[in-house]
């Protein structure tokens, strides 16, 4: 899931001042703000408390299903396509991905509420933690699950830095280096031929803006047919 934490508050005034907006509609995001507890209805319901007192009127409010699905996005914009057209601007409480995706159904102003953090794990209700880079070229395979680019807050891929020491990182002094982490599960599962160096990442298979289409692949390899 994304995690998000709340912009700054004094920003996001700013920021609907800019717009010259006096009146807003709020929209959150049902699936990762709202595991995040920061565009959920709770969320929103306070986003809309501070902006009252600062003024602003706020004409209506939702938690779309998936702030970042087009289709979702867009029926949701209908929905309350009169309090959408009674507003100056929108500001949307989910990731960057549903800001852009609110952006897209509305000829209304956008603006952001949250700052997009990381892709995360939960690893228990209300703890995140940072797996995964989303680099395109993973390594999982050979690092025993482990991915160096990401938990190595140095990104090596082949062995600890010249500061690791006893096991420990440099870095995160209370957290066990990934590389020795890595070595002790190769070990444990015996698999010694996975711990061979591993070659420069190949970036150019991270390309932006990313796109993936599923029907046009499905239709030039001939699948689902």
């Amino acid at each position: 899931m994304i995690i998000t934490r709340p912009r700054d508050w004094d920003r996001v005034r700013a920021q609907i001042a800019d717009l010259g907006a006096t009146s807003v509609f709020i929209m959150g995001c049902g699936q990762c703000a709202t595991v995040a507890n920061t565009g959920g209805e709770a969320e929103i319901l306070a986003a809309k408390e501070r902006l009252e007192a600062d003024g602003v009127t706020v004409t209506g409010w939702s938690v779309g299903e998936v702030a970042c699905h087009a289709g979702g996005q867009r029926l949701e914009a209908r929905k309350h396509a009169g309090e959408l057209e009674a507003a100056d601007a929108v500001l949307v409480l989910a990731c960057g991905a549903g800001v852009q995706t609110m952006a897209d159904a509305t000829t209304k102003p956008v603006t952001p509420g949250l700052e997009s953090v990381f892709l995360g794990n939960v690893v228990r209700h209300g703890v995140f933690e940072e797996r995964c880079q989303m680099c395109g070229d993973c390594v999982l395979d050979r690092t025993a699950g482990i991915c160096p680019v990401t938990a190595c807050p140095k990104g090596l891929l082949n062995g600890p830095c010249g500061g690791m020491w006893d096991g420990m990182c440099e870095v995160l002094t209370d957290r066990e280096c990934t590389h020795v982490a890595i070595r002790r599960r190769l070990a444990e599962q015996n698999r010694s031929k996975a711990g061979a160096p591993l070659p420069p990442k190949d970036y150019s298979k991270k390309l932006k803006p990313g796109r993936v289409d599923i029907r046009a692949d499905r239709k030039r390899t001939g699948e689902g047919r």
